[in-house]
């Protein structure tokens, strides 16, 4: 199901308690943020809604999350634009996609949480959270993938910084020693 991405916040028109009786219902399965200029009848960013209902206790044990969980998925970072007003996605980014949710749904699959990316939270969570379902707020923000210390970092901004600030002074007096040379019409020279 799509639809309008500030459905997964609002409270707006009842909203919140649609969202919060579909969670109730166990019937939210996966969520997955879309990023903007996707649909060519709208520029704004959309999100994708699997729902199910299928029962909690299901008798053959294929889906042990059902209810117990809801996987959220930021795409949002996905696709490449085709043209100022069109992103598409990559079939390598539907596989992505397709299979993270085929992996936490299968019971042998080999799902893990990837930060900033997909994140699998208990229903609990998402009460905590006041049923909002954003995915932003349960994937989190990538780890940086370098080694940043700051320390080492202020260090050279601040030492740059201060080469800035020298040269900055040297072109101020080049700039006024220049402007001293030009006389104006009807200036005596000194």
């Amino acid at each position: 199901m799509f639809w309008q991405k500030g459905s997964l916040t609002s409270k707006t028109s009842g909203e919140g308690d649609i969202r919060k009786a579909l969670i109730e219902a166990r019937m939210v399965d996966c969520i997955v943020n879309m990023p903007a200029k996707l649909f060519l009848n709208t520029q704004i960013p959309a999100s994708l809604w699997f729902l199910s209902r299928a029962s909690t206790s299901s008798a053959t044990g294929l889906f042990p999350r059902k209810g117990k969980e809801i996987l959220f998925i930021d795409a949002r970072n996905m696709g490449h634009l085709i043209n100022r007003r069109t992103r598409e996605f990559s079939e390598e980014d539907i596989s992505s996609i397709a299979g993270i949710y085929h992996n936490w749904r299968n019971p042998d699959g080999d799902y893990e949480d990837v930060k900033g990316f997909c994140n699998s939270a208990s229903i609990e969570r998402v009460k905590e959270l006041d049923y909002v379902l954003t995915p932003g707020r349960y994937v989190g923000l990538p780890d940086d993938e370098d080694n940043f210390d700051f320390n080492e970092r202020f260090t050279a901004l601040k030492a740059e910084f201060e080469e800035q600030l020298k040269e900055e002074e040297r072109l101020n007096r080049l700039i006024l020693d220049n402007l001293n040379k030009i006389r104006l019409p009807g200036e005596s020279k000194p």
